[in-house]
């Protein structure tokens, strides 16, 4: 996963000169569950039609000029990074909100996660 390629992307959007802050969050595989247990590794799965859902909706917010996100789907271990996801627009007060909506959005509609436990 190239977080420079989704920014480099963004680059060439054709509104790009409109923009005045990328914001961007990478997820990575911690080596422990919410709980505190060990963890070897998890598999991801991606809901796709409910992504572009969400990426439609957001992408409609007052400054926001585009969003790109890519998720790694199947297992992953410990270290591996399992999402990128990218927010251009005008603002920081109209792109700081649209990244944390964004974000926890597919956290709660897109991806399903099972974590393997040591």
């Amino acid at each position: 996963m190239k977080l420079a390629a989704l920014i480099d992307k963004i680059k060439t959007h054709p509104d790009y000169t409109k923009v005045g802050m990328i914001l961007c969050h990478v997820g990575v595989v911690r080596g422990t569950s919410r709980g505190g247990q060990p963890v070897s590794g998890l598999d991801v799965r991606v809901d796709y039609s409910a992504l572009e859902s969400i990426l439609s909706k957001q992408k409609k917010r007052l400054g926001i000029i585009d969003i790109l996100v890519k998720i790694e789907e199947g297992p992953l271990k410990v270290g591996d990074e399992l999402m990128a996801l990218v927010v251009a627009g005008d603002l920081r007060d109209n792109v700081i909100p649209v990244l944390e909506d964004t974000l926890n959005a597919i956290k709660k509609g897109v991806t399903s996660k099972t974590e393997y436990l040591m």
